[in-house]
Parts: structure tokens; sequence; C-alpha cells
């Protein structure tokens, strides 16, 4: 049995044209949405000091078996 469209091109532009002009953002997926939201998120500079040192001693990563083969 086909699935039945509730909505007539007309309401349908309607509605997109009204969640447009309310701000509302739509996203892909979720990935676009954490991108978007640290974009507009500021990191205290404590933090981002304490996150980049952290890292900073993280080890390197191991490369792969063959990688090291093939160069």
């Amino acid at each position: 049995m086909k699935q039945q469209n509730k909505f007539t091109t007309g309401q349908e532009q309607t509605s997109q044209n009204r969640a447009a002009n309310s701000g509302e953002l739509n996203f892909e997926n979720a990935e676009d949405l954490l991108r978007h939201d640290a974009a507009q998120t500021l990191v205290p500079p404590d933090i981002a000091r304490r996150l980049s040192e952290s890292i900073a001693q993280e080890p390197a990563p191991r490369q792969s078996w063959w990688r090291k083969l093939l160069s």
C-alpha cells in the first residue's frame, strides 16, 4: 500500500518558508549539528590551555603494519 503525502506542494513550501523565517536550522545529521554548535560556543581560555597541554602529552598514534611495509 502506498503511503500518501498529507501535505500539498503549497502547504509544504509554506511550512518550509515558515521554518526558514523563524530562524530554525535543519541539519543533515548529528555531526553537522555538533559542528555548528562548536562554532557558536566559546571555550574558556583556561580550559583551552589545559586541553592543549593534555593533547600534547598524548603519544603519537602507532603506524599500522601495512603502512610500515609500504613506506
